[in-house]
């Protein structure tokens, strides 16, 4: 018992569930105190918060259940009343609630945790109510709460009675839980749309590649996908959205598809793409039909000042090319965009050509890219570097990332000039410096920089 008590009072949610118990249990309105029908997170801190509130506030339950009468007194309650009383402790008391709950529609979200609820009579009478109310539209309002309480172990019914309703229910009604800030909803709600062929293929690449979370991205742009060679889809309306999304998984499909769809041609710029899985992809497409990706990146990577070429382009001749490559990389290593720099100097470690006499000076270039790539490329060659070169760069008037690149690579290469520099970091004006140093002083594990 006492370690439960403990739990709650570290649990900031069981705190704010606590505070709203005391309110209704003072005859606050309950709309006033779970002010958000969608929000699960308010229902259930206030389920957990009316076991814990004598807890919380040093009120000994008996006073308080004067505040929140007892079962004999349950035909007078109102709905805060019943809402405490659906929370209660004692099974018997929430069972009773329950008979009188079905007249008020805001304890549906209480109805629906304790579908959930661990005595079987409670979990009946719960799961009996909820069957009876559930339309389309209370389905939409207390989908997400519902899915939260699906984890638990008998929160299964809830789900599947949710899916019965979602699946009657229309597009626009829908396209809530489609936009909800919540990814299980979002993830459950696209599911039945594809199960069911709620939206068609544009539709599908649209969300795709609006939708943030990579579950939806892949379940919608598959779906989409699989209908590239029907006839009466329009293949333009499907691979726009995917090609342009910013998610590299969903532009990696949109290229793949682009060989069904029989347009490997517009594969090739995505050889230069920002994202190695979209590189990959358009390589595959390319070489399927005949194409060179090597010779491709060749030919962009021969003009060292060419203001247009794409950082991508040059990694991608290092992921596909050979060592005699290296030529055309080292002359990009003075190329005016700090990215095609940086890129030039992963290609070069790629193809293990990274020369640690002529990449050193990179460590003062003034992109904080170029030098992170630098320095990861001079890692192995940490101990042949000049210490006091190093150390110099240390100092507090270089740029930060040129700091935290020799210290790195100080770190790398040990001995007293390591230990040098972390004192005098340990006053340097960033957080992350200051804290690597007392760590590296305490030869504990260091974390890498960003």
């Amino acid at each position: 018992m006492r370690k439960d008590i403990e739990e709650c009072e570290d649990s900031e949610d069981s705190w704010d569930g606590a505070a709203a118990a005391v309110r209704l249990a003072e005859g606050a309105p309950l709309r006033s105190v779970v002010a958000a029908v969608a929000d699960p997170d308010s229902w259930l801190s206030l389920d957990a918060g009316v076991r814990e509130v004598s807890w919380y506030r040093g009120v000994p339950l008996s006073d308080w259940e004067r505040a929140a009468p007892l079962p004999a007194d349950l035909a007078r309650l109102g709905e805060s009343g019943l809402a405490l009383a659906l929370c209660h402790r004692d099974g018997r008391i929430r069972q009773a609630a329950l008979r009188r709950a079905g007249r008020h529609p805001g304890l549906l979200p209480l109805i629906a945790i304790r579908c959930a609820d661990w005595a079987a009579p409670v979990r009946e009478r719960a799961r009996k109510l909820l069957h009876e109310a559930m339309d389309p539209r209370t389905a939409v309002a207390l989908a997400p709460l519902i899915l939260r309480v699906g984890r638990r172990e008998r929160g299964g019914f809830g789900v599947e009675l949710l899916g019965d309703a979602l699946r009657r229910a229309d597009l626009d009604q829908l396209a809530a839980l489609f936009a909800h800030p919540d990814r299980s909803t979002r993830r459950f709600t696209y599911r039945l749309a594809v199960e069911h062929r709620r939206l068609g293929p544009a539709e599908l690449a649209r969300a795709a590649a609006r939708d943030e979370d990579a579950v939806v991205q892949d379940l919608c742009a598959t779906a989409a996908l699989t209908t590239v060679q029907e006839a009466e889809v329009d293949v333009e309306d499907l691979l726009q959205p995917l090609l342009t999304a910013r998610a590299p998984r969903v532009r990696s499909a949109g290229v793949t598809a682009l060989r069904r769809a029989g347009q490997p041609e517009r594969a090739e710029p995505f050889l230069g793409d920002r994202s190695a899985v979209v590189r990959a992809c358009a390589r595959y497409v390319v070489r399927q039909y005949g194409g060179s990706p090597t010779a491709w990146y060749r030919q962009r990577c021969a003009a060292p000042d060419d203001p247009a070429l794409a950082p991508g382009a040059v990694i991608g001749l290092a992921e596909c090319g050979d060592r005699a490559d290296g030529a055309l990389l080292w002359r990009l290593l003075v190329h005016p965009a700090g990215g095609v720099r940086a890129q030039a100097v992963a290609g070069l470690r790629t193809l293990d050509l990274a020369d640690a006499r002529r990449l050193t000076q990179l460590l003062d270039d003034p992109a904080p890219g170029v030098v992170r790539e630098t320095a990861v490329a001079l890692l192995p060659s940490a101990r042949q570097l000049p210490a006091d070169w190093l150390l110099e760069r240390t100092e507090p008037e270089r740029p930060r990332h040129t700091r935290v690149a020799a210290f790195r690579l100080l770190h790398a290469r040990g001995g007293v000039a390591a230990r040098r520099a972390a004192a005098a970091l340990l006053e340097d004006p960033d957080l992350k410096l200051r804290t690597w140093a007392a760590q590296s002083l305490r030869r504990r594990p260091i974390t890498e920089l960003a």
